[in-house]
């Protein structure tokens, strides 16, 4: 956000919690107990609200009591994608990505879901610099990212933070999210991350052109925003989410060079939201 700049608060909440805190190593893992207490203070908090259906969750499981409807957002197709983010360790489970990565600090950092396929030795191989590296640390090869392609029905132009996704004459677009996890290999010939985020005008909408469509059929569902700040609270925010179940394997250096410099700002990778596993904060999936 330019200096100076105000915002309501629900939506500087939309920019600060969607993308969430930076992903790594927090300084001690978090109990089974506190990651219990944080579902039931969710559940506290929402409970008789009104809040509608929550994001993230496991793709697999379509059983949901939400019955909070909102219109379906657009195909991406026939929207702007206004911002590209992602996630140290997937936030969804399900599909390949069903390994848990542990409870992490209880915050966001170095938790959430894991590519559960196989890797070869020198797929795994660690690379001597630095990726992505943030204050809870660097990515490597073999970790777990989750990307979200946010797109909107607001008039805008593709940047940094959720605040790209809105303008001066639409505060309360539509949202779409096509999120894709990919695992991080030590190949150059595997998938190059910068290709993938490549941003072009088709027609009249900002698209992400180079999207692969060979990642399993999405599964679509009535959610929300996520990031860990949302954790013991419900969020207000409605999106329409399709998870691709399939993952594909990135060159984990292209992501670093992609972290350097991108349009986004977006260096490292960010925190998780603890999967939301309570069915009456979940829309049943059709």
């Amino acid at each position: 956000m330019k200096q100076g700049q105000t915002w309501s608060l629900p939506i500087l909440s939309l920019l600060l919690l969607f993308a969430g805190a930076p992903a790594g190593a927090g300084p001690s893992e978090a109990t089974d107990a506190q990651i219990a207490g944080q579902r039931a203070a969710l559940q506290a908090n929402t409970v008789s609200k009104g809040f509608g259906p929550q994001s993230p969750r496991n793709i697999d499981e379509s059983t949901g009591l939400n019955r909070v409807n909102f219109s379906p957002a657009p195909p991406y197709q026939q929207m702007n994608l206004c911002n590209i983010h992602f996630h140290s360790g997937a936030e969804h489970s399900g599909g390949e990505f069903t390994q848990y990565a542990g409870n992490g600090d209880g915050k966001g950092h170095h938790s959430g879901y894991l590519y559960s396929g196989k890797l070869s030795a020198a797929e795994r191989r660690p690379i001597a610099q630095s990726v992505c590296s943030g204050k809870y640390g660097a990515l490597q090869s073999g970790d777990t990212i989750e990307v979200h392609f946010v797109h909107t029905t607001a008039a805008v132009q593709p940047g940094p933070t959720l605040g790209a996704c809105l303008s001066d004459a639409n505060n309360n677009p539509q949202l779409r999210v096509e999120a894709q996890v990919y695992v991080l290999v030590n190949d150059a010939d595997a998938l190059d991350f910068g290709h993938l985020a490549q941003v072009q005008q088709v027609g009249s909408h900002y698209q992400a052109v180079n999207l692969p469509d060979n990642l399993g059929k999405p599964v679509a569902y009535a959610g929300s925003t996520t990031g860990p700040g949302f954790n013991e609270q419900g969020s207000p925010f409605q999106v329409s989410w399709r998870v691709h179940p399939e993952v594909a394997k990135v060159d984990v250096r292209s992501l670093g060079r992609w972290c350097q410099g991108n349009r986004f700002n977006e260096d490292h990778g960010h925190g998780v939201r603890n999967l939301v596993i309570n069915p009456a904060l979940l829309a049943p999936i059709h």
